[in-house]
């Protein structure tokens, strides 16, 4: 009987996938990310053939060395930067990740973000909370219009394209991006511009969205000096990854005023905050949470159950992170 590891809870609709193939099916009993020494002392006790991992869950050699019968590490999840892919691809073990998972959920939250910021929603929650509120004032927490704006997507995958969609569809919005490759459907669709530098989108875009991977390529891409090019009244969404950021500058650009504001649901240094970064009345802040609904959950764990289901039954999954 095959065997699957899940490091921890997913939805019972993945669990259900792989039982109902008869697979052995163990799941962590940590209602919590394993540390990497636990995850080894899992690999150690039993010769599972697939691990289903978490984006907490960092898979290098050490972790791959322990795998010595696993076949496939199946991230639940749409990025996939815990993984040493190089050395997956190496070794030959198949890995995946979940796209289009929470696709959806996640520009809606961009959206969340941008909207919370551009009318001021976190700041009049607070005061009227606070008991501050007396009556109706021309001058309260005045925020912008973004109809007619400019939206500046980093990435044009699934994700910015949505966002993309709201934008124009919903805002009337100018749509300017810039990514490794041009995307035609949003060019045509949507009436965006490509623009192959990404500083030419930081200097012409109101609001700025990153949805690119956490890569070498892309650790800080958001630096102090780009950070120095955009508008000073843009602001900045990040519902990527954390790291694609350099949250020291970010926090020194908005304390200073270089940018308007940010929205932030993932961070350098998680579950670690930047000091001082809570305190800014500028910035909205949730917690990882961009793709949390109950459907694009169940729709991750289909997909990457449909990952571990490809690489037992002889398959090379539909998913896999690198070329093969």
């Amino acid at each position: 009987m095959k065997s699957v590891f899940i490091t921890r809870k997913i939805p019972e609709i993945g669990i259900k996938m792989l039982r109902d193939k008869g697979y052995e099916v163990d799941i962590s009993p940590h209602d919590r990310p394993l540390t990497k020494a636990e995850l080894i002392s899992f690999l150690h006790d039993k010769p599972y053939d697939a691990v289903l991992t978490l984006l907490n869950d960092i898979v290098d050699t050490e972790v791959l060395d322990a795998a010595t019968s696993v076949k496939i590490f199946a991230n639940y999840t749409i990025g996939y930067d815990n993984f040493d892919v190089e050395q997956g691809k190496k070794r030959n073990f198949f890995m995946t990740n979940a796209p289009g998972g929470g696709a959806n959920r996640v520009a809606e939250h961009t959206w969340a973000l941008i909207l919370s910021l551009t009318c001021r929603v976190v700041e009049g929650d607070q005061f009227m909370r606070q008991g501050k509120y007396i009556g109706w004032d021309p001058m309260l927490f005045p925020g912008i219009k973004i109809t007619g704006k400019t939206l500046g997507l980093i990435g044009a995958g699934n994700i910015g394209t949505e966002v993309a969609r709201i934008g124009s569809m919903g805002f009337g919005m100018r749509v300017v991006y810039s990514d490794i490759k041009r995307n035609e459907k949003i060019e045509s669709l949507h009436n965006a511009t490509y623009w192959p530098k990404i500083d030419d989108v930081l200097k012409q875009a109101d609001i700025v969205s990153l949805h690119t991977p956490l890569t070498t390529e892309t650790k800080h891409l958001i630096n102090k000096d780009r950070l120095a090019i955009m508008k000073p009244g843009a602001y900045l969404i990040n519902t990527s990854r954390g790291g694609v950021v350099d949250e020291s500058a970010l926090f020194d650009a908005l304390k200073g005023g270089k940018i308007k504001g940010a929205g932030l649901d993932v961070y350098e240094n998680e579950p670690v905050l930047t000091p001082g970064l809570t305190e800014l009345p500028n910035v909205v802040l949730t917690p990882h949470i961009a793709s949390a609904s109950m459907d694009s959950r169940e729709d991750m764990a289909r997909i990457a159950v449909e990952n571990i289901i490809d690489a037992l039954e002889g398959r090379v999954p539909r998913n896999l992170v690198y070329k093969v």
